[in-house]
């Protein structure tokens, strides 16, 4: 992203001095999980926002940086939730350095996140992310209870999203037009800029974990099945599918069966499956770039309108 290459330095920097800690193994995996890669998409709509909003300063560099602590503690405390051993196509820190060590380091970056926040002396940031956070661990919390069962309908799911993966979309959008002096119509409009973008990525990583390709997308094919997920391509087959087909998803829901990934990827490709959870994802990207339709034209709200088609458009 261009118009913030040097933002985005400035935030890199405080990360690095941010994850500093005395005890080494929190420095270890800290620094492990932050330099994986990754998209960065939620510091970047903090940095986006702010700037199309009019932003000139530099607290939107440690709010930033706050968001990714805060998203890494969430990857962390997953993977170990998940089982996962894969991720952004490295090992996770649960692989590597076992699950107490993943979460308590989580649970370091959390904490850091907030202490960082106190710095910035924002009372109204501080409650919406704060409020953010809540709602995510909620949104895992009604995960857990949705794994390995196949009665969970589209809207059950779809609030899944809205609080484990979109809250936080929401939040980085909210406090860059918060900190920029945004009016409060301004702070709704990014937080639904946020909200659908983030529901859109979402979405496609659904589709991905059907189509995609593990080297690409960073993490096994097929996951979302092993571990029971219901997500909206299996949901909308239930729906839609033929009786037999039905039953084999009930089936590996409910055992969180891979063996039988094949089967149901032909059956979910066959069903429009896919093609539906792209248009849902569609409709989430316009409703993004329709909600940031009234900011001034700039190179910032151009990234930001790109990344709403990158959303959908991707393969990783």
């Amino acid at each position: 992203m261009q118009p913030i290459a040097t933002d985005m330095e400035a935030v890199n920097a405080v990360i690095r001095r941010q994850l500093y800690s005395e005890v080494p193994l929190v420095n270890q995996v800290a620094e492990y999980i932050i330099s994986a890669g990754g998209k960065r998409l939620r510091p970047v709509l903090v940095l986006l926002i702010a700037n199309a909003f009019g932003y000139r300063g530099e607290q939107h560099h440690s709010l930033a940086a706050v968001i990714e602590f805060i998203h890494t503690a969430t990857l962390l405390h997953d993977d170990v939730v998940d089982e996962s051993s894969l991720r952004r196509g490295k090992q996770t820190a649960n692989a590597l350095f076992g699950n107490a060590a993943s979460v308590l380091v989580g649970d370091f970056l959390y904490s850091r996140a907030f202490q960082m926040m106190v710095g910035v002396g924002n009372a109204r940031v501080m409650e919406i992310v704060a409020d953010a956070t809540n709602v995510i661990a909620e949104g895992e919390v009604l995960q857990l209870l949705n794994m390995h069962n196949p009665d969970v309908d589209e809207s059950d799911y779809l609030q899944v999203i809205r609080s484990k993966t979109a809250k936080l979309f929401e939040a980085a959008s909210q406090i860059g037009a918060l900190i920029a002096g945004a009016d409060e119509a301004g702070i709704e409009a990014a937080g639904e800029y946020g909200r659908s973008i983030g529901t859109a990525f979402q979405l496609i990583d659904d589709v991905l974990d059907y189509s995609g390709n593990s080297a690409e997308i960073g993490k096994n094919v097929g996951d979302d099945l092993r571990e029971g997920k219901p997500t909206l391509p299996l949901i909308y087959l239930m729906q839609n599918g033929t009786p037999a087909e039905r039953e084999l998803v009930r089936s590996c829901i409910e055992n969180g069966d891979e063996q039988h990934f094949d089967q149901i990827l032909a059956a979910i490709t066959n069903s429009g499956a896919l093609a539906y959870t792209r248009e849902q994802a569609e409709i989430a990207a316009r409703r993004a770039s329709d909600a940031i339709a009234g900011l001034p034209d700039s190179q910032y709200k151009k990234s930001l309108l790109e990344l709403s088609v990158f959303a959908v458009d991707r393969n990783h």
